[in-house]
């Protein structure tokens, strides 16, 4: 909070419980709080947490933090994956585990030309996930030559980020990448970028946007938001005309979002500062959520204190969703009331990207 901070001012509503909570967590410590375990969190099985993840476009990482010739271990979809970027600068992600012995090819393994090379007994692999080439035989067994030997993840580089495709029946992506031209344009600001451990289910981030009243009792907001929601095939658009609290009072503002598919969205502000803000959610595992919020904002205005204010502002309000969402039991059905907002047509939205609730998913390749 600001050092000149006048309560007279404030056009908040009084603080809400969670905000006491994060009220002695600033700066450092609050990037660490926002990575950090919750170890005595309920097991996914008591919060009825969803046993399967959605399918579509996942964010894996940033362009700028994989070089020429690296590895990496990651770990998505309960599943640990080798992320690496061959000497012609494509990016590849396949399962970590050798077809051979099983070594984890992302510790220890090392990139060769374009394929990735196995610290154990150096068997090489391409971004198909078949064997080209054993150092020490002469014949590569049939089997291990197949694409898809180990499986191999669609990848794509766009925004400035690494995105895979996720189904659970390997099935082809059904939807391309939005791309937004800010992201490295001359007249934009690089990307600040901000990374979160969310231990919940995608479907509760879902719902979070979709969720009017808890802006009032969980962010402060002194009037709930005029939201029009619209969903149109694998896209969900939120237009507000909002008035956004700060400390010097009430300024009004507007917010445009979209999503596309359950690991895509961008969210633009305008009114306080013109900003772009790229998000990207990936599962880990069934409890547990990578979140990423990357931001853009035009040269001329970034770096003032009203852009700053409203960036810190953003993440503030993901960091007060956290500590409910850490430990959320999902309701299914939710019993809601009439200033609530449309988490049943939301629910209906998000489960098209399920196999277990749209089984013809496996027949749109």
């Amino acid at each position: 909070m600001m050092a000149d901070y006048d309560a007279s001012t404030d056009a908040r509503t009084p603080l809400p419980a969670v905000w006491h909570y994060l009220a002695n967590l600033q700066g450092a410590e609050r990037d660490a709080w926002r990575l950090a375990d919750v170890r005595d969190r309920p097991s996914a099985e008591e919060r009825n947490l969803p046993d399967e993840y959605p399918f579509g476009w996942f964010v894996v990482g940033y362009s700028d933090e994989l070089d020429k010739g690296e590895v990496k271990s990651i770990r998505y979809f309960g599943k640990e994956l080798a992320l690496w970027r061959g000497h012609d600068g494509v990016p590849r992600v396949i399962d970590a585990y050798c077809v051979h012995y099983g070594a984890n090819m992302a510790h220890g393994g090392k990139v060769h030309d374009n394929y990735l090379e196995c610290p154990f007994h150096a068997w090489r692999y391409d971004g198909e996930g078949a064997v080209k080439e054993i150092p020490y035989a002469r014949v590569i067994p049939p089997q291990a030559r197949r694409k898809d030997c180990v499986p191999s993840w669609p990848t794509q580089e766009a925004n400035g980020q690494i995105w895979v495709w996720y189904h659970p029946d390997r099935i082809a992506p059904l939807w391309d990448l939005m791309i937004f031209d800010e992201v490295g344009h001359p007249d934009w600001t690089p990307y600040k970028k901000f990374e979160w451990n969310v231990f919940s289910g995608i479907e509760h981030m879902a719902d979070n946007g979709v969720d009017i009243s808890h802006f009032r009792f969980v962010h402060g907001a002194s009037t709930v938001p005029d939201y029009k929601i619209s969903y149109t095939g694998i896209q969900r658009a939120v237009l507000a005309e909002i008035k956004l609290n700060t400390p010097r009072g009430i300024v009004e503002g507007k917010i445009d979002a979209l999503s596309q598919g359950p690991g895509q969205a961008w969210v633009k502000f305008s009114g306080l500062s013109e900003t772009l803000m790229v998000s990207g959610i990936t599962p880990v595992d069934r409890d547990h959520l990578k979140v990423r919020f990357a931001f853009t904002q035009p040269k001329a205005q970034a770096g003032s204190r009203l852009a700053e204010a409203l960036i810190a502002d953003i993440c503030s309000q993901l960091d007060q969703d956290k500590v409910i969402l850490d430990r959320h039991k999902r309701m299914d059905p939710p019993l809601i009331c009439d200033g609530d907002g449309p988490f049943g047509r939301n629910r209906v939205y998000y489960s098209q990207f399920f196999v277990s609730t749209n089984p013809t998913s496996k027949l749109a390749a």
